[in-house]
């Protein structure tokens, strides 16, 4: 009963997040909400904040050795044209993660009220993550230029401010994208990580019309590039979810001058790291074949994004045990990976996660038309299930098949990648 009394005070903060969608390491209004809203069920909660706008709080006793992690997203995408776009910022809940913060406030709602914490064997602490989608990256470099942060994803940068060094196993949820038949979740969905790569096509300016002889046209070995990148794409695997979305970063160019300098940048999906570097010296050829061929110079930089996300398929055993004992979810897909990406690989790095999908949606996830339109399944009946899981675990969870790795081994694999890397582009010149 507990979940479906508090169904529509979680179904009105939701749709306020939703209606006041914020930027990453920007999610003030949401998490002064937030916060208000955890009070108002726990006055005595004890908090703590880190990287802007992110904040953990924790329920259980101090003295178990177990600590599991729920983890919910703040930020929104940046989509201007959405129907319920912030008109000053552009920002948008088109990726769900309004639900996410929802439902992670009605299950803290409901283990408050029912206390049903108290006879788990595992802490579970409530961590509420900024910035997890990849954009706004010039106002993130600003945070970095004040050494405010240190990465553009909040969850490595939880993970440098030590938010997990006690954490054994994080569970995070996500909306899935389109509609379904029955009310459906998915697990074991691995995601592509990706790298960011910019390549900057150099040229030669003259006058279009007097004297186009003398020029090395720089636009045209973009487009080179680009036809070079189109007809690359049937050698790539399909097994690896490969995606490669090239774009004009930036270009200074007048219909009169030949262009002697364009950006492009693009980024590289793949669902594991060995394959991301193949695929990268695939591109980088392309972008030096394409220059080489016009008599031009390219410049290439690479820039870690995020790890790709492999689903700890021995957390994801309680959530089938759930699926098992219950009636209100029709179907449970499995094992079936995207390329889509989250900083949820990289914090899967240093520990074992969970992302367990659930259906509720109209419209296609980032785009114009996304919303939800089965709330009640959303914020009522997934949570109730969530906490079917959370019984599962407990008393059941081995250690020994749970790893950790340290922030200082996550760094030095993003350093292993970025100068591998580089040291390919030297080496080659």
């Amino acid at each position: 009963m507990i979940f479906k009394n508090q169904y529509e005070d979680i179904k009105r903060m939701a749709e306020d997040i939703y209606h006041h969608p914020e930027l990453g390491y920007k999610e003030e209004r949401t998490k002064q909400k937030v916060i208000a809203y955890l009070k108002q069920l726990n006055p005595d909660i004890q908090l703590e904040e880190f990287s802007t706008t992110g904040f953990r709080t924790t329920l259980g006793d101090s003295s178990k050795e177990l600590h599991v992690a729920f983890i919910a997203e703040l930020d929104a995408v940046y989509a201007p044209s959405h129907m319920y776009a912030d008109k000053a910022t552009g920002a948008a809940h088109n990726c769900g993660h309004y639900t996410q913060v929802a439902i992670a406030l009605a299950l803290y709602s409901y283990l408050v009220n029912s206390k049903a914490y108290d006879h788990f064997d595992y802490k579970i602490s409530f961590i509420f993550v900024p910035a997890e989608e990849y954009l706004d990256l010039a106002y993130r470099d600003e945070l970095m230029k004040q050494n405010k942060i240190t990465h553009y994803g909040g969850k490595p940068e939880a993970m440098k401010l030590g938010v997990f060094d006690d954490i054994d196993a994080g569970i995070c949820v996500h909306a899935i994208g389109g509609e379904f038949a029955k009310r459906t979740i998915n697990t074991n969905c691995d995601l592509a990580g990706f790298l960011y790569k910019r390549y900057t096509f150099i040229g030669k300016a003259s006058h279009a019309g007097f004297d186009p002889f003398s020029s090395v046209n720089a636009y045209s070995m973009s487009t080179l590039f680009n036809v070079a990148v189109g007809l690359s794409r049937q050698q790539l695997k399909d097994s690896e979810k490969v995606r490669i979305n090239p774009i004009v970063m930036n270009s200074d160019m007048s219909t009169n001058v030949i262009p002697n300098g364009i950006t492009v940048g693009t980024d590289l999906r793949t669902l594991s790291v060995d394959y991301m570097k193949e695929a990268a010296g695939r591109l980088d050829d392309a972008a030096k074949g394409s220059a080489l061929a016009l008599q031009g110079d390219v410049e290439i930089s690479t820039q870690m994004g995020y790890l790709p996300f492999s689903q700890n398929r021995y957390l994801s055993s309680f959530v089938k045990e759930a699926f098992k004992n219950t009636q209100d979810i029709g179907v449970l897909l499995d094992e079936d990976s995207i390329s889509a990406a989250g900083d949820i690989g990289d914090l899967s790095y240093m520990l074992p996660c969970i992302q367990i999908g659930y259906s509720g949606f109209t419209g296609t996830i980032h785009g114009d038309d996304f919303i939800d339109i089965d709330p009640e399944f959303i914020y009522e009946i997934f949570p109730r299930f969530l906490a079917q899981v959370f019984e599962k675990m407990n008393g059941a969870l081995d250690r020994t098949r749970l790893y950790k790795r340290s922030y200082e081994e996550y760094a030095q694999l993003i350093q292993e990648i970025i100068c591998e890397e580089e040291g390919r582009h030297h080496e080659e010149k």
